[in-house]
């Protein structure tokens, strides 16, 4: 009786091993699988079509076997686009379970992007850290775009492209504006305004109260109809810093200059981060018209342009 029940027992495990064993070699890992090579999957790309792709990219054995691992764990429509990159061999399931969690298995590069980065200041910080990143691609795709691609630490894939990196920006900009816009909207200045005072801030002060006074003092010139004359809009012109401008530099006729033409400049003159934008609508207000800083970063204010004129003698000709 014990002989026969073994004999079953036996015949059992040979007939579930002739079942699975099948199974199990033919959703193994091909001999070729593409190790550290990229694999882009289209966005709404199915189960069929994706199952026809890592077959052909050498990723999987059988088409058939890669689907029913899918199905069975009910993940045919949770297929994750995107660039995959794998540094090792994997099975069908183990390939399934990494695209449906978006586990892309690249590695990830952090990179900081200060306040006050300009467009042009951004692709020497990306470097060669980004494989596919182009420089060229990055200045023709961001016309327009400075002082709205944010400052900050970002996570990106190593095979991020110069698109994929300004979406994150844009993105992550339009986040962080969402947060302040309760007091945007009750200062009732329009977006463009508030983000190219908010750049000029950025560039002429550190600290938040300097920034806030500072705007106060440039939205005051501003409703007087007198030229804000800020140095900083002239050094984007002319890439000189604010200590080296000339009387021929402040003559500059680019629209950016704010000593030849009265108003904001024509855009924003870097990528300001949250605190200038806050400052840009939570002025302070003085009786000053007039502030320079000197050669240590400290402010000095005055309400009259003899009083600035004492300054400028004071802490910038010494």
């Amino acid at each position: 009786m014990m002989n026969s029940l073994f004999s079953r027992i036996i015949l059992y495990v040979f007939i579930a091993l002739c079942a699975v064993l099948p199974f199990a070699i033919a959703s193994g890992a091909p001999s070729n699988f593409p190790v550290k090579q990229i694999i882009t999957i289209p966005k709404g790309e199915g189960l069929s079509g994706l199952a026809d792709l890592l077959k052909s990219d050498g990723m999987i054995r059988l088409t058939f076997i890669f689907k029913v691992a899918l199905f069975l764990t009910r993940n045919q429509h949770n297929i994750k686009a995107g660039d995959y990159s794998f540094d090792r061999p994997l099975s069908a399931l183990d390939l399934g379970r990494k695209i449906v969690a978006g586990d892309h298995g690249l590695a990830l590069v952090k990179i900081t992007f200060p306040e006050g980065t300009s467009l042009t200041e951004i692709p020497p910080i990306v470097g060669t850290q980004l494989s596919l990143f182009s420089k060229t691609d990055f200045l023709t795709l961001t016309k327009g775009k400075e002082g709205y691609l944010f400052p900050d630490t970002y996570l990106f894939l190593e095979d991020e492209k110069a698109k994929d990196l300004i979406g994150v920006m844009e993105e992550n900009f339009n986040n962080k504006i969402a947060t302040i816009q309760d007091q945007i909207t009750a200062f009732d200045k329009p977006l463009p305004q508030v983000v190219i005072m908010a750049s000029l801030l950025e560039k002429e002060a550190r600290t938040t109260e300097t920034r806030r006074i500072i705007a106060g003092i440039l939205w005051k010139r501003l409703q007087l109809g007198m030229p804000l004359q800020v140095d900083a809009s002239v050094s984007y012109v002319t890439g000189k810093s604010t200590f080296d401008l000339s009387l021929t530099d402040l003559n500059n006729p680019s629209a950016y200059n704010t000593y030849r033409y009265k108003g904001l400049p024509i855009g924003p003159i870097t990528n300001p981060g949250l605190d200038s934008l806050l400052a840009a609508v939570t002025p302070i207000s003085t009786p000053y018209l007039y502030y320079l800083s000197d050669k240590n970063g400290v402010m000095h204010y005055a309400a009259t342009f003899a009083d600035h004129l004492k300054n400028k003698a004071l802490y910038l000709n010494n």
